[in-house]
């Protein structure tokens, strides 16, 4: 039976993630608390809860795979992060270095240890969650400025795959990062985005999580190692058309720029 890690599964995107991975497809999942406790009312005989791993700390990889020592996982998705909205003369210094510590820093030391212990082995797939919002391509005017930290953790992140993709490669192990898609959390509620949910027609967690992991168990492999996509498509990247072009658009996954 094939085993998925999904870091960071206590709600939105990862919670639905482990339940689609273990109910849909009937891997073994392993699945990260920042508490001491798993959410309540969420088990399975195939879900197998690992708490403290708090992502903000340097011990993070290393207590990860020492609860996991003796185990092999095929797929590592990283969904844990942190969003908090900035302007221009008020960016949160504080607020950034979480943002890049969570989005950029903490995959690095996660991924390295899971490899280091032998956990992730030849085969395996390591996803990093990241946004459309990383891409400095589609970055454009009319979007505006501010939310520092958010994009550039996501643009940092993107980097921390690509590199990754270089040491993992000659292992056999592929790296790639995504964007998930725009998404009804209360992340995204937290800091005002819910006025765009339905203009942006952005996605409940369980639909954006099952297309993702379809992605992932189908297309996914070591021949797009090192990439950038957008499995669901462009339809929720509202400056895809004026950036890319309309003809561009498409619905199924896209491989986006950098």
């Amino acid at each position: 039976m094939s085993s998925t890690l999904i870091v960071g599964a206590t709600r939105g995107l990862g919670k639905e993630l482990a339940l689609y991975y273990a109910d849909n497809l009937s891997h073994n999942v392993y699945a990260t608390s920042r508490s001491s406790n798993p959410p309540p009312g969420f088990g399975g005989d195939n879900v197998t809860w690992i708490p403290n791993i708090d992502l903000s700390k340097p011990s993070c990889g290393l207590d990860l795979a020492s609860s996991l020592k003796g185990k092999i996982i095929n797929t590592c998705i990283i969904t844990a992060g942190y969003f908090a909205t900035e302007d221009f003369g008020h960016a949160d210094w504080e607020k950034e270095v979480k943002m890049y510590t969570l989005s950029s820093v903490a995959p690095v030391f996660v991924v390295q240890e899971l490899v280091k212990s032998s956990i992730l082995t030849k085969g395996g797939k390591v996803v990093l969650v990241s946004s459309e919002s990383g891409s400095i391509t589609l970055r454009h005017e009319q979007e505006g400025g501010g939310n520092f930290g958010h994009h550039g953790s996501k643009a940092a992140l993107n980097m921390i795959a690509k590199q990754l993709s270089f040491d993992l490669k000659t292992r056999g192990i592929a790296v790639v990062s995504v964007h998930p898609s725009f998404m009804r959390t209360e992340m995204t509620k937290g800091v005002g985005f819910d006025k765009f949910w339905d203009a942006g027609g952005a996605l409940d967690p369980k639909d954006a999580a099952r297309i993702l992991a379809e992605w992932i168990e189908k297309d996914f492999s070591l021949e797009i190692t090192g990439s950038y996509w957008a499995p669901r498509g462009t339809s929720d990247i509202g400056n895809w058309d004026v950036v890319m072009g309309e003809e561009t658009a498409k619905e199924g996954p896209v491989q986006l720029p950098w």
